[in-house]
């Protein structure tokens, strides 16, 4: 999934499931791809302006600070330049939270329960500069060329 053969992609994830990162971790990481993890919404900010991850992934529920909040804070402090900007993808709990995760200006998202063709398809969609959006009723292109 990386760039080039000799970089490493970072993914950092924010999930206070356990369950959930060993699915993460279990579908995504290698070689390649190294997946980090924060429990609270609340150390996503300070973990990507040290880390420098190439792909958040944000659990839609977490504990003290939710995906949507998660989300929005990235594009804002993206947007005052106290962040770079990163590609973000939402895991959502019901096809219902879609309307969650447009409003959080996530770049994709998916629906639990995931699978890892899926989760390895969405990550490397939105890595490529494409998008993953399920549940939208018209699924949009993975990439950009199909």
């Amino acid at each position: 999934m990386s760039a080039t053969s000799t970089e490493t992609v970072s993914v950092l994830l924010a999930t206070d499931s356990d369950t959930l990162y060993d699915e993460v971790d279990a579908a995504l990481a290698g070689p390649e791809l190294v997946v980090k993890r924060v429990r609270q919404g609340s150390d996503v900010r300070s973990a990507v302006a040290s880390e420098r991850p190439d792909l958040v992934i944000v659990d839609l529920q977490i504990g003290n600070m939710g995906g949507m909040a998660v989300s929005l804070d990235l594009r804002l402090e993206a947007r005052a330049d106290r962040l770079d900007e990163v590609a973000i993808l939402m895991l959502l709990d019901r096809e219902a939270d879609v309307f969650l995760a447009k409003r959080a200006e996530a770049d994709g998202w998916m629906v639990k329960p995931l699978d890892a063709f899926r989760l390895r398809r969405g990550a490397e969609a939105i890595l490529t500069g494409g998008d993953w959006r399920e549940g939208t009723g018209a699924q949009k292109p993975a990439f950009p060329n199909d």
